[in-house]
């Protein structure tokens, strides 16, 4: 009677590895092989691998970036983005 009782004591960890073994045997015997997989999508991995090879090309080959009259990167875009608060602000009339 000593081992039934152990059983009921471990029966949720008997469940879930029942199940777990069930679902990764059923993945092997149902999902499709690795060269099918890269049969299938080589002209993917070999378009993001030759774009990543043109990233890195360009990066080593690009001049480093210059400041224009000592401005930080992006700051002319960002007074564009920004307006011209001062000119805004004299637009209005006060009532």
């Amino acid at each position: 009677m000593e081992i039934p009782q152990q059983l009921l004591r471990y029966k949720y960890h008997l469940i879930v590895t029942i199940v777990a073994s069930l679902a990764l045997c059923s993945l092997f015997l149902l999902a499709p092989r690795f060269v099918d997989l890269l049969a299938y999508f080589w002209p993917l991995f070999l378009s993001t691998a030759l774009f990543l090879v043109a990233v890195l090309v360009f990066g080593r080959i690009s001049p480093p970036p210059t400041d224009a009259a000592g401005e930080k990167t992006g700051e002319g875009l960002l007074d564009y983005v920004a307006g011209q608060p001062e000119q805004a602000v004299g637009t209005f009339k006060s009532e």
